[in-house]
């Protein structure tokens, strides 16, 4: 494993995009300069952050540092956690096939859908009056 100090990371999902640091350390996780579990307070985003570590056995090997802009605390958890799987590709390229396999690394695409004009939405028309 190459420790060549600070390692980036991008990650985004929806309109949230994350630069995320890793380093060697003791697993301390930083999101916006506010702990995680300040940061999420729901557990599952949590779970989401941390699956990286968990898929690759590197729990308390690294400390996080993300910032994060943009989306819903859903969408900017699974930006990180693609932030740090992609981070975590530079520092060892063997742990590629573990994250690739459990979908770590695919980028969700799914936007939302602009709204059209002559529409109430992106694809519902407004409501049809016979008289």
């Amino acid at each position: 494993m190459a420790d060549t100090g600070i390692i980036w990371g991008l990650g985004r999902r929806k309109t949230a995009v994350a630069r995320v640091r890793i380093k060697s350390g003791t697993g301390q996780v930083f999101i916006n300069k506010r702990p995680m579990s300040e940061y999420f307070p729901n557990q599952i985003e949590r779970l989401a952050v941390g699956k990286p570590f968990a898929v690759t056995e590197l729990k308390d090997k690294f400390d996080v540092h993300a910032n994060v802009q943009g989306g819903g605390p859903h969408a900017q958890a699974e930006a990180v956690r693609l932030g740090i799987s992609r981070a975590l590709i530079k520092v060892n390229k063997e742990l590629e096939s573990k994250l690739k396999e459990t979908d770590l690394l695919t980028r969700d695409s799914r936007m939302k859908e602009r709204k059209k004009y002559g529409r109430k939405g992106a694809r519902r028309g407004f409501q049809f009056s016979k008289r």
